[in-house]
């Protein structure tokens, strides 16, 4: 088998020397409908998923598509999966540590997968794979922050669906996603800290009202509770809030 792997090694990189002949005219028309649409939405997941939902429809090819997002190095996810496919494949890619998703979001590069059936990158992923029916595949990376990792995987049920075409295009759309995934993580930590600082601010005032003490000193027990226990200060609130105490600490709780 040919191996289409990138030699350069650089994020957003194609695999060959990509000589497609995509009509960059109807692309603009397409990317300028989907504009367009995303400008209607606010929510990130759901932009995430219009844009998945495009490159299916317009990456030549592509049957299905997803994000798969890796964190950890080792764990692996699917995010605005169009369908059963994508899901049943990252989770061969985590049950096996093996894939084109892997290498596409750790090596920086874009990875096609010719024929599943005879690729032998990946052989216990591959023959899995190409079992529950994605025959060809094309990975392009998204974004790498330390441990977490990205790319955006479209799949094929027959051989040799994607050509160089397909990676012009495919890489236009992981431009696109990488952005509205962006605002997806974005989102997702803004909200968990806002839902962590309720927390706290809830176990501050349980602890207010039953010592008659200012929120200062209500934090600075936390705070030397998650120490002493060498718990997480989120963990110590969780518990004062569900359970009115903290497994571990001397009863009752008094400010030195």
């Amino acid at each position: 088998m040919t191996d289409t792997r990138s030699g350069t090694g650089g994020k957003g990189q194609p695999s060959t020397a990509n000589t497609g002949t995509a009509d960059f005219n109807q692309l603009a028309e397409g990317f300028g409908g989907l504009a367009r649409s995303l400008e209607e939405h606010d929510d990130p997941d759901v932009m995430l998923a219009e844009i998945i939902a495009a490159a299916v429809a317009m990456v030549p090819g592509a049957d299905e598509g997803s994000v798969s997002v890796v964190t950890g190095r080792r764990h692996i996810g699917s995010q605005a999966p169009t369908g059963d496919l994508p899901v049943q494949v990252d989770a061969l890619q985590e049950e096996t540590q093996q894939g084109p998703c892997l290498d596409s979001a750790y090596v920086h590069q874009t990875v096609r997968v010719v024929d599943m059936a005879s690729e032998e990158r990946w052989p216990q992923f591959a023959r899995r794979a190409s079992e529950a029916g994605a025959a060809s595949m094309l990975s392009l990376q998204l974004y790498v922050e330390g441990d977490n990792l990205g790319a955006l995987n479209l799949y094929a049920r027959i051989p040799n669906a994607f050509d160089d075409e397909s990676e012009q295009v495919g890489l236009l759309f992981a431009s696109h996603a990488a952005v509205a995934y962006a605002g997806v993580r974005k989102e997702a930590q803004l909200a968990e800290a806002v839902a962590s600082r309720d927390l706290i601010g809830q176990a501050k005032g349980i602890l207010m009202e039953r010592y008659k003490i200012s929120p200062e000193r209500a934090f600075l027990i936390l705070i030397r509770i998650s120490q002493a226990s060498n718990r997480k200060l989120h963990d110590i609130a969780a518990e004062l809030v569900r359970h009115g105490t903290v497994p571990g600490i001397p009863a009752p709780l008094t400010p030195s």
